[in-house]
């Protein structure tokens, strides 16, 4: 038991957030774990091995812990819950895989990704048999409700992904455009992480509806701090190189204000690195020049702090409790935070 919560404080000692809500659900965080492991487990060796190196590199298991805190909160005694949330996480690693192989990505928490290791192809049936794993607990939980609600989010998550597939290197895309991308690919399962957790427990509906909310906003919170990351996060601490949104042709936040905001020649400019196949470290320094002079980082984080607010008030339908005051204090790092 020691090791698994020996490991996560090592690689976030300064997450004190996390911390504290792992020390309130310990016990239940180590069960998904070893439930996670067993999930793997396979006679095909390519599929435990290439899901063990993506698993081993950690991660904050963020949304196995809102889930686990969640039924907490709504008083949930039974065990069921640990199946959710090693269904949620096997949901969210098998996104990842898909994501590496998309988006051409070498590197994951500074590690070299699965894909670059095997190949595309392994990556993507893994990530199939996670998914398969992930309902395959699901069912196990015997909650319709949760089933529904976590299938609807990865019906939802795969229309965020080709919609950003859409938008890539579209410099026109809209601020509302984007907002619906971020909170179909990243939000929604944020929010059903928070969901399940109150449907297992029969809450009431304001509660459940509150959860909704918290989730989907704490979700938009950590997307929207992820794209200002990428232009002024350092690699060490991001665990990937700064600027991969841009060289993926993604175009995030900073990017849309930017671009709203600037003058004929450098709209023109961006249009065009955009429009490239492969965009250069000169066109980064100059986006980066056309951001900090439109301050669109200042903005993307006003933005980010304004969705935490609404995390916040979605939770003051739940009466103080340590677990409601640990999802009070994660707002927070979801906005402060270097990683």
């Amino acid at each position: 038991m020691g090791n698994v919560i020996k490991l996560v404080k090592r690689k976030y000692k300064d997450d004190e957030p996390i911390q504290n809500l792992l020390s309130l659900i310990e016990n239940d965080f180590v069960k998904v774990e070893n439930l996670i492991k067993q999930q793997i487990i396979s006679e095909v060796d390519r599929i435990p091995n290439l899901a063990n190196h993506i698993i081993q590199l950690g991660g904050k298991r963020l949304r196995p812990i809102l889930t686990l805190t969640c039924s907490k909160i709504c008083g949930y005694t039974g065990n069921e819950h640990i199946n959710l949330a090693a269904a949620v996480e096997l949901m969210h690693t098998a996104t990842l895989l898909h994501d590496d192989v998309v988006d051409e990505s070498n590197l994951r928490r500074g590690k070299t990704t699965s894909h670059i290791l095997w190949d595309n192809k392994s990556s993507i049936l893994v990530g199939d048999f996670l998914l398969g794993k992930a309902f395959q607990l699901m069912v196990e939980s015997g909650s319709l409700e949760s089933l529904r609600n976590l299938s609807d989010a990865s019906v939802k998550i795969a229309e965020g992904e080709v919609m950003q597939l859409i938008s890539s290197e579209n410099i026109k895309t809209t601020e509302d455009q984007y907002m619906e991308i971020i909170e179909a690919k990243t939000a929604s399962l944020f929010s059903t992480s928070c969901v399940v957790g109150g449907l297992i427990s029969n809450s009431k509906e304001e509660e459940i509806e509150a959860l909704l909310s918290f989730g989907k906003n704490i979700g938009i919170t950590f997307q929207l701090k992820d794209d200002a990351l990428d232009y002024f996060g350092k690699k060490e601490e991001l665990g990937k190189n700064p600027g991969d949104d841009f060289f993926e042709g993604k175009v995030t936040l900073p990017i849309i204000l930017a671009y709203r905001r600037g003058n004929k020649d450098e709209k023109e400019f961006l249009k065009n690195t955009f429009e490239e196949k492969i965009r250069h470290k000169n066109a980064l320094k100059k986006t980066t020049e056309i951001i900090r002079k439109y301050e669109t980082i200042e903005d993307t984080l006003e933005r980010a702090n304004h969705h935490g607010k609404i995390a916040k008030d979605a939770l003051e339908i739940f009466p103080d409790d340590p677990f409601k005051n640990a999802l009070m204090k994660l707002v927070d790092f979801s906005i402060v935070r270097s990683n």
